[in-house]
């Protein structure tokens, strides 16, 4: 867990009284792919190497944990850079994309949403249709992701992302200060050790933005349930990808914006 206590001073009315505080870390992670430079992303430290084989994932760099030779941080104690070694078969297959100009992993200026939506459901394999959910329990599964969070009750800043299998019972939970970044925590904890195919669910503290789809999309998941509303594009890619979003409703319903096929509702 990563916080940091600081003194603050408390306003209330014409009172002041002073307290501690703790802060979530914040700090740079520089991800190397063959030693040389790929991305810089600010995390909260903590399961590095989870979160750089999740990244890599997300972003086509990899397809499969057996296309990893070695995940290290360059510098023994230095947890700020992490290297990634890729197999001579996976270099060869990867050679343009390392240049980062056949994938897109940001939101861009001067592309607008159908041109993210097309080139991404070209790069990525819509889902197959899965096993259906009950719906009552994977809410409740939302419902508790608070619980899974020590670091949000210690700092009130912290995202999370949780998944689970069919079943629902839980595969992998990170928090983090990005909300990207704890999903691709989770996703990593589970992808080096060959669990990501059983993911069936996955639940987020957060929106969800299309970033975020596309990630679940990488790790073939299949749905996906957040505490707060996806933006349009999120709900477009989703449909065109075969992946179910839901999000917290009014009382205890629940907001399903595509294939909500996979959700089911016993009596």
């Amino acid at each position: 867990m990563d916080s940091h206590p600081h003194d603050i001073r408390i306003v209330e009315k014409s009172q002041t009284t002073t307290a501690s505080m703790h802060l979530i870390g914040e700090e740079p992670l520089s991800i190397r792919i063959q030693g040389a430079p790929y991305a810089v992303v600010m995390r909260t430290p903590g399961d590095e190497k989870a979160h750089v084989a999740g990244f890599c994932l997300g972003e086509g760099i990899v397809d499969a944990p057996g296309d990893i030779t070695n995940i290290a941080f360059c510098d023994g104690e230095d947890t700020n850079v992490v290297t990634v070694t890729l197999t001579a078969d996976r270099r060869r297959r990867i050679a343009d994309h390392l240049d980062r100009r056949t994938y897109i992993s940001q939101t861009s200026c001067g592309i607008c949403g159908k041109s993210i939506v097309a080139d991404l459901v070209q790069a990525l394999t819509p889902l197959t249709d899965a096993e259906a959910l009950d719906g009552n329990a994977a809410r409740e599964r939302l419902l508790g992701l608070g619980e899974l969070q020590p670091l949000r009750r210690q700092t009130r800043a912290a995202h999370a992302a949780a998944i689970y299998d069919p079943g629902l019972n839980l595969l992998s939970i990170a928090e983090d200060v990005g909300r990207h970044n704890a999903l691709d925590k989770a996703i990593g904890q589970i992808f080096l050790d060959n669990r990501l195919p059983r993911a069936g669910l996955l639940t987020l503290s957060s929106r969800i933005s299309y970033e975020l789809v596309q990630k679940a999309a990488r790790a073939r998941i299949p749905v996906i349930l957040a505490v707060s509303r996806p933006t349009a594009l999120a709900v477009e890619l989703a449909t065109a990808l075969n992946i179910t979003l839901a999000s917290l409703g009014k009382g205890d319903s629940l907001n399903v914006y595509c294939h909500a096929g996979r959700l089911v509702w016993p009596g």
